[in-house]
């Protein structure tokens, strides 16, 4: 028996703060010219933080098919590639409450195949790849916008996003993460 501690898996880390869902989009754009098939994206942050619109830049970027939308009541969606890349497996997880649940969904079947994107899945789908892109997105809760009347509404459009790409393991730790262009990263 050795007495050496486990060793951990290399990590990258990325922060970069996006002014609206659009630069959200673009840096999805950007972060998709990255992966490729077999890597597992989780996506973590509140309601309305801007997980789907990430995804659908990485959609947009990735050349799949259909309109990228919260998988929120068919849990996950497929999107084949328009070209020769992977496809997009979205997968939101928010109602899933274990790992059999996961299980069910066979979405180790499609991983080596596709970028696998799955929203609310800490603590849940670790497991299916060693190496993955933890994404944390933080944004103060809904963006106001004033209306002509004078009033503020919540637009989810609006309000700077802090996002957190964490790289785990070996595939990630050379990797060419985004730094939000033209916004600053905020550490690497």
């Amino acid at each position: 028996m050795s007495d050496e501690a486990p060793t951990a898996l290399p990590e990258q880390v990325v922060a970069v703060e996006l002014p609206d869902a659009d630069a959200t989009r673009a840096f999805g754009r950007e972060l998709a010219r990255e992966l490729r098939s077999g890597d597992l994206v989780m996506l973590t942050g509140d309601l309305g933080a801007g997980k789907t619109t990430l995804t659908q830049g990485i959609g947009t970027g990735l050349g799949v098919r259909g309109q990228v939308a919260s998988p929120t009541f068919v849990i996950a969606r497929v999107h084949p590639s328009l070209t020769t890349g992977p496809a997009l497996v979205h997968v939101d997880a928010y109602r899933l409450g274990s790992l059999d649940e996961v299980d069910a969904l066979d979405l180790d079947a499609d991983l080596h195949r596709s970028v696998t994107v799955v929203e609310w899945g800490q603590g849940l789908v670790e497991s299916l790849a060693g190496e993955r892109l933890d994404i944390t997105i933080e944004r103060p809760r809904g963006g106001i916008d004033a209306t002509t009347d004078g009033s503020a509404v919540e637009d989810a459009e609006v309000g700077t996003r802090r996002v957190t790409l964490r790289g785990v393991g070996a595939r990630w730790a050379g990797a060419h993460l985004p730094t939000g262009s033209p916004s600053t990263p905020l550490s690497q």
